[in-house]
């Protein structure tokens, strides 16, 4: 039994996974698992799948002070970042939940993260990778991985790598990418803005916009007009952009309500928005990582009947072309007997058993081959012996071309074929039918489901 089996089936651990997590975690084991995984298996039949993460990725990108970090606290509920950093500090930092509280660092996230490795490539960028685990089970943090980008601001401002291309190369890999503008100071910063655009065109249906720290926008008697001011410039900021002057443009305004002052903020917060649309994501993460593992499943189960047919197809051929090796190689080692036995046997012999009728017609047919009647001129004979020496060649080279065979599979790989179609439809598509039922059970009720 590998790890990933031990772990799965570990009924402590098992009993402290929400639902969500138990499911996305089940779906990354069948993938990933050493001796029966999807992967594995489907890299056997030269096919290539993806294993689907266990956990969402949510990227946040913003201004400097615009609120990230304390976004991240608050939803965690434990300050696992801190906030009001100096610019130049800050890095990429991971958090994700897990069974201690841990600071990991450089390559140890990487370790933690193998699909995020490519990062080795952006120069410097490694150097200021960090992991926060926490132990928080608030909201659904079991199943998301926040990835906290730095401050960014215009100017001169130089960061120990490519801070531009890495946003955006994680964007690539985020389920979702939340962009923060704060309020004050750099709202319409330029570098925030080009990130987004570029963002846009590649991931749109990935971003949202958020105006953070929506409770600092003033005095309490003007907060909403000076958001509503604020709001309104990002908005034309980005709409004159290309690809984002997009019809029914959206920014909710939020704040962290564990970070105000013990007076009542009358501005609307639409904080809890932002968690449905976490949860959102992972109920769609969820519902298109079963979905593409009954496809996967089918994707190996046709590849299975694919090489059976084509291994049926290559053993039918190979039959025919040993019948036909045996034919040509028959003919090519009995000519030049039949030619000796004609040259030796004198045709008194051959009259006195066939009979002169019989003779008579032998002789119109191998009057070429033999020297029934003493032809004395040698060249003749010797130029007749060339053309027997090429035909016999021929039936040769035929032979050896018959016996080039095409490739097949042993017994023991046909069973090994027919076991693995066996459990991709049998063991697989059942785990993915009985996650399916409890995933919906926990949203309708059993008693809804027929």
């Amino acid at each position: 039994m590998s790890k990933k089996q031990r772990i799965s089936s570990n009924p402590t651990e098992k009993a402290t996974l929400s639902l969500n997590e138990r499911i996305l975690r089940e779906c990354h084991g069948l993938y990933a698992d050493q001796d029966k995984g999807l992967v594995s298996m489907a890299k056997s039949l030269d096919l290539s799948l993806l294993t689907p993460r266990n956990k969402i990725t949510v990227l946040l990108i913003g201004n400097h002070s615009a609120g990230k970090s304390s976004f991240i606290n608050w939803y965690v509920e434990e300050h696992v970042q801190k906030t009001g950093v100096a610019i130049e500090t800050q890095g990429f930092t991971f958090v994700t939940s897990g069974k201690k509280r841990e600071t990991l660092t450089g390559n140890a996230t990487l370790h933690l993260y193998p699909h995020f490795k490519p990062l080795q490539r952006f120069e410097g960028v490694v150097e200021y990778l960090t992991t926060e685990i926490s132990t928080s089970k608030q909201k659904k943090f079991s199943v998301i991985t926040f990835i906290d980008t730095p401050g960014l601001v215009d100017g001169d401002m130089l960061y120990p790598f490519d801070v531009d291309k890495t946003i955006e190369w994680l964007g690539n890999m985020a389920d979702l990418i939340f962009v923060f503008f704060d309020p004050i100071g750099q709202a319409l910063c330029k570098r925030t803005l080009n990130i987004v655009q570029t963002l846009n065109g590649k991931h749109g249906d990935r971003l949202r916009f958020y105006l953070s720290k929506a409770d600092t926008a003033g005095t309490e008697t003007d907060r909403q007009a000076s958001s509503t001011r604020v709001m309104m410039q990002i908005t034309q900021e980005l709409c004159k952009r290309p690809g984002l002057n997009k019809t029914g443009f959206d920014m909710p305004t939020i704040y962290v309500p564990s970070m105000t002052s013990g007076k009542p903020i009358r501005c609307e917060n639409q904080i809890e928005d932002v968690c449905k649309t976490v949860e959102k994501t992972i109920s769609q993460t969820i519902q298109n990582t079963l979905n593409s593992l009954e496809k996967d499943c089918q994707k190996i189960a046709d590849a299975v009947d694919e090489k059976l047919r084509i291994n049926a197809e290559n053993s039918s051929y190979n039959l025919k072309a040993r019948g036909k090796g045996f034919i040509f190689g028959f003919f090519g080692l009995t000519l030049p007997l039949l030619i000796l036995v004609a040259w030796l046997t004198s045709l008194p012999v051959i009259n006195k058993v066939l009979g002169s009728e019989l003779t008579d017609t032998l002789k119109s047919y191998l009057v070429c081959t033999m020297n029934f009647e003493g032809i004395q001129n040698k060249l003749i004979n010797y130029f007749h012996c060339g053309i027997l020496l090429l035909l016999d060649t021929d039936y040769i080279l035929y032979m050896r071309c018959c016996y080039r065979l095409k490739d097949t599979m042993s017994r023991k790989q046909i069973r090994r074929m027919m076991e693995v179609q066996s459990y991709v439809t049998g063991h697989v598509k059942t785990k993915k039918e009985q996650l399916y039922q409890e995933y919906l059970t926990q949203s309708i009720g059993s008693t809804d489901l027929s």
